[in-house]
């Protein structure tokens, strides 16, 4: 199981174990990581989940489709190089050790 890590805005860390297979947002949402909000429940219909990828994790996900960009364009903090939806971060154990960064707000 992937250990994931999320660093709050103010530079808490909460970490957990999360099955392979789902989301990263499936994750916080279960383990109740207050950052995420999750309003359309996962389906890439809205901006709620944003987090910022750690730079060293970037370039190990799947890059992201059309319609992820698009929405990052309506996040509520600023979209950066390393944003990304959770609802689109698929966990795997190749991602045992993922680092992402809460923004300030969804």
């Amino acid at each position: 199981m992937p250990d994931i890590s999320f660093i709050h805005p103010d530079g808490r860390v909460e970490g957990f174990e999360a099955p392979a297979g789902i989301s990263l947002m499936q994750a916080a949402s279960g383990f109740g990581i207050a950052g995420i909000v999750a309003e359309c429940g996962g389906s890439a219909m809205c901006a709620t989940c944003h987090v910022y990828v750690d730079p060293a994790w970037v370039d190990k996900l799947p890059a992201p489709l059309s319609n992820e960009l698009e929405l990052l364009e309506c996040t509520a903090s600023e979209r950066l190089g390393n944003s990304r939806l959770s609802c689109q971060i698929r966990l795997s154990d190749a991602l045992q050790g993922l680092v992402v960064r809460l923004p300030e707000r969804q």
